[in-house]
């Protein structure tokens, strides 16, 4: 009885209140017998019925005292335990021996590979720790639980860590996907083309093999929730039965502390979204020592999942650790491992079994006498709970039928493991790239490899891969397991079910102009998306994406038909039910609604933008964002969804530097198409009308889903902006291949006298056409005026041309397009946006005539768009001012005039812009 009260008293004590929730913090215990005979009860009932029917017994009463009034905390975190007691294990299915054998093999495959690479004639690096700490967490999966694409269900998606890629090439080599001559061209993708491995998981790299990128730190998480979300989604549509799918994302400790990691969790929980798991490697170590030394991160993921709404699993210690947990009855030896921090944990693993008993055991006397019988090597392979395969099986299937919540996995390992004690645990353990040769006798000794010291000894440097042969009765068991379970993972196929594009009709929304009224761009593309979600055969593959701005696009009109995405539809009376656009959730809707979650529309946009390739079901997502909040907020999550060949249309809404008027300096974009063109897959355009924008929308659908198209996989990016103009109709004789392609005349100029070109895009074209009208009129100059779909396109274009040029000398070069659609036009240009000057200034190289650009560089601010685009000389006057300096430079015009003009048109007074109007919202 006075051991039971002790163990009360230690578990309510302040030095475990960081680490367990304290249920009897600071309440007195008035009758310490009586709570003895309470917890004598409960050890009685799990003694005779077993910790399940005391997990319900336990739920009840609590249940019974929430009703009661009894204040109890909520449990946010649990002993530094198996979360799945041992009676409630589900028995390992497989042969353990086999699969022991061939993860060896693997784990050995692997190390050689990153170890060969990094000879000092090739030095390209790789990273041997993590996977080795991991193989068991990945070998249960592949052997029992990841679905392969011929699954009668459809297959699974993993989101591998990107540090372990050289395990699942290990394991590809074993199956006999990969050769030896394709592991030895791990990191060397050019010089080993045609037997090459890319450095992580990089689907554009390697189309074939991955199909998500992980590497960069948080973008698997958040990408696998929405992954998990679009599951959801093509099934609540009726596009495809996904219910047999599941996700698994596989996480480090450390990559935890990331914000996209963590941020995102609540969308899981609040959709039930138990397709999904989340399996967080829990070594204790970040790249460059622990991630937690003072504390415990498996114990601070626990509290930070449970209270997100997430099933919580912990899988901390193997088999080894079961006999003395039940002989652990005073609970001393739990008590330790409550209070032994991480950084500890990681001490242990980097010196011996005797260190172990001193250290650890030998706290307490209790503890002490728990491994007196053990031998120092015993004590030693007491392991941790990730590198069993029983431990790891049953939290496995745990989490996959497990409903109602997603399921998180926290599995403790070593990094390093059996990479011998220079690597296991570590601090630079992370950038140790290869083995001594003492090392590597000693990996292959703890591995059991049939590898001779003489091989070894041949050349250090190119230790031997090893694979028994595929009649060897552990790889027959491998492939039959990957037979059944519907083939290798993982793997990417592009081969999708057909899709029939737009109809011609779709379109004439927008080539028809707004008549007399006004209408933004915005409002332009807002009016043609309506129509091609209209389209009978087309309409249902548009996903459109919108974080919580859709009312200030205009797309509040899409709420009543199409519907926002929830998969529990609305169960609540809607405050504006009564109006013709009310807010409308329905578990069939078709907008996705993040909320303010700019990260989180990219990782829907990604989702659903790669269904094609994921599920074979085509979805054109179209991404709308609000100003500067796109690439420069979450350009990270736009590589990696380049990188996954993601198709779609991303929309910068608001655009431009000086149509925000009011909202100020971390709202006015400036610069976004400078930052979309770092991006090789994003096809980037600033149109200045509706007309403009159908033909690009057409081009893009076509490239991305047509049947001639070569290049599929690209994001196309279309700025719009919110002030209103008469948008006109699309004129007679269109030049359509100068809109897809950057630039078309637009307008010749009526006048005679000296010549000069206005080069405008977007919001800016209205202003140079009324800059060509003032240059008539005003000082007798004829002003062609030409509207730039695409600064990006054309310098990209030019830039071809030039490298075309650069390798094949002697012959005739091809001419850059803007080049040729210049060729003849006299006078100089002057190029205008509503972006940095360095946006239009792409293409002055390709310009022979002489150049100048005017633009909005510097922060915005807040002010009207007349005074904004005078303070940044970018407006209409401006454009007259500048052409006017260009033509008296060469004499074609007064040397007076530019002066003159600056003191007619009061240049330098910011009060004295007349450019633009001040409607739109922003």
């Amino acid at each position: 009885m006075n051991a039971r009260k002790e163990r009360l008293d230690v578990a309510a004590g302040e030095d475990t209140s960081h680490i367990l929730s304290g249920l009897t913090n600071q309440l007195p215990d008035r009758d310490p017998e009586e709570t003895a005979e309470w917890v004598e009860s409960l050890d009685a009932l799990i003694r005779e019925q077993g910790t399940e029917r005391a997990q319900y017994i336990m739920r009840s009463l609590l249940q019974r005292a929430g009703a009661q009034s009894v204040g109890v905390p909520m449990v946010t975190t649990t002993d530094y335990v198996n979360t799945i007691p041992v009676d409630q294990e589900a028995q390992f299915p497989g042969n353990e021996e086999f699969e022991r054998r061939y993860r060896a093999y693997m784990r050995w495959n692997a190390a050689v590979m990153v170890h060969r690479a990094q000879r000092p004639e090739i030095g390209v690096g790789g990273h041997i720790s993590t996977y080795a700490g991991a193989a068991t967490l990945y070998e249960v999966g592949f052997n029992h639980f990841f679905r392969g694409k011929d699954h009668p269900g459809g297959g699974d998606q993993v989101f591998f860590q990107g540090h372990a890629s050289p395990g699942m090439y290990a394991r590809a080599f074993m199956e006999g996907r990969l050769s030896e001559e394709d592991l030895d061209g791990f990191r060397q993708e050019k010089s080993k083309e045609g037997h090459a491995l890319s450095s992580y998981p990089h689907p554009r790299l390697m189309p074939g093999f991955w199909e998500f990128p992980t590497v960069s730190m948080g973008i698997g998480p958040m990408n696998a929730i929405y992954q998990a979300q679009n599951n959801r989604y093509l099934h609540n549509r009726g596009l495809k039965d996904t219910s047999d799918q599941q996700v698994w994302a596989f996480l480090g400790d450390g990559e935890m502390d990331e914000p996209e990691s963590r941020g995102l969790l609540q969308l899981a929980a609040n959709e039930n979204l138990d397709n999904l798991n989340f399996v967080i490697n829990c070594n204790l170590q970040r790249l460059d020592g622990p991630v937690r030394g003072n504390g415990k991160i498996m114990q601070e993921l626990e509290a930070f999942f449970r209270g997100a709404g997430w099933n919580v699993i912990k899988v901390v210690w193997g088999r080894e650790w079961d006999d003395l947990l039940t002989r652990d009855t005073d609970g001393s030896l739990v008590k330790i491992m409550n209070e032994t921090p991480d950084g500890d944990y990681q001490t242990y693993k980097a010196e011996s079994g005797g260190f172990v008993r001193e250290h650890f055991f030998g706290k307490t006397p209790q503890t002490k006498d728990l491994v007196a019988d053990l031998s120092d090597d015993e004590i030693w392979n007491l392991k941790r709970g990730g590198h069993d395969y029983r431990k790891v099986y049953a939290a496995y299937k745990a989490a996959t039928e497990f409903k109602g919540k997603p399921t998180v996995i926290l599995a403790k390992t070593v990094k390093g493991y059996g990479l011998g004690p220079h690597f296991e645990g570590r601090n630079a353990t992370h950038q140790m790239k290869k083995l001594t040769l003492d090392d590597l006798k000693k990996f292959r000794d703890h591995l059991r490899i049939p590898v001779t010291d003489e091989q070894l000894e041949k050349d250090p440097y190119r230790p031997p891969y090893y694979h028994p042969g595929t009649d060897a009765p552990e790889i027959k068991y491998l492939l039959e397991r990957r037979a059944a379970l519907g083939g290798s993972v993982p793997e990417r196929r592009s081969k999708h079910s057909d899709i029939e594009l737009p109809e011609a009709k779709s379109y004439e929304v927008a080539k028809r102009g707004s008549g007399k009224q006004q209408a933004a761009t915005t409002m332009a593309f807002v009016r043609l998306l309506k129509d091609l979600m209209r389209d009978k055969n087309f309409g249902k593959h548009i996903a459109p994406i919108i974080p919580d701005e859709a009312r200030t696009f205009g797309m509040d009109a899409f709420f009543p038909t199409a519907k926002i995405y929830n998969p529990k539809g609305q169960n609540y009376l809607s405050v504006d039910r009564d109006l013709v656009l009310a807010y409308k959730e329905s578990a069939q809707g078709q907008l996705i609604h993040p909320g303010i979650n700019e990260a989180g529309a990219v990782a829907a946009f990604t989702a659903a933008g790669t269904a094609y390739a994921t599920h074979g079901v085509p979805l054109v997502p179209v991404y709308v964002f609000y100003s500067m909040f796109g690439f420069q907020r979450t350009g990270d999550a736009f590589w990696a969804a380049a990188d996954q060949m993601t198709r779609g249309f991303i929309i910068g809404a608001t655009a431009g530097r000086t149509t925000l008027t009011g909202e100020g300096l971390q709202h006015a974009d400036g610069h976004s198409p400078l930052l979309a063109s770092t991006n090789p897959a994003v096809v980037t355009y600033d149109p200045a009308y509706g007309y403009e924008m159908g033909h690009i929308v057409r081009d893009g659908l076509e490239r991305m889903y047509g049947h001639d198209s070569t290049d599929r996989n690209l994001m196309y990016y279309l700025t719009v902006y919110n002030e209103p103009i008469v948008q006109p109709a699309e004129p007679e004789n269109l030049d359509v291949e100068g809109v897809i392609k950057g630039i078309y005349k637009l307008a010749d100029s009526p006048a005679e006298g000296p010549k000069s070109q206005i080069l405008a895009s977007g919001v800016s074209v209205p202003w140079a056409l009324e800059a060509q009208r003032i240059l008539a009129e005003d000082w007798g100059v004829s002003a062609d005026v030409w509207s730039v779909t695409s600064w990006n396109e054309l310098r990209r274009d030019g830039l071809a041309a030039e490298e075309e040029a650069f390798l094949n000398p002697g012959k005739d070069a091809r001419e850059p397009f803007v080049t040729r659609q210049l060729a003849g036009a006299q006078g100089p240009v002057v190029a205008v946006s509503d972006y940095m000057k360095a946006v239009p200034d792409q293409i002055r190289q390709f310009i022979p005539n002489d150049f100048a650009t005017l633009g909005a560089d510097g922060f915005g601010f807040s002010d009207t768009r007349a005074a904004a685009r005078r303070y940044f000389k970018n407006d209409t006057h401006s454009v007259v001012v500048k052409t006017l300096q260009l033509l008296a430079a060469k004499g074609e015009v007064d040397g007076n005039a530019p002066a003159q003009a600056i003191e007619k048109y009061r240049l330098l007074n910011v009060n004295a812009g007349t450019t633009g109007n001040a409607g739109g919202e922003s």
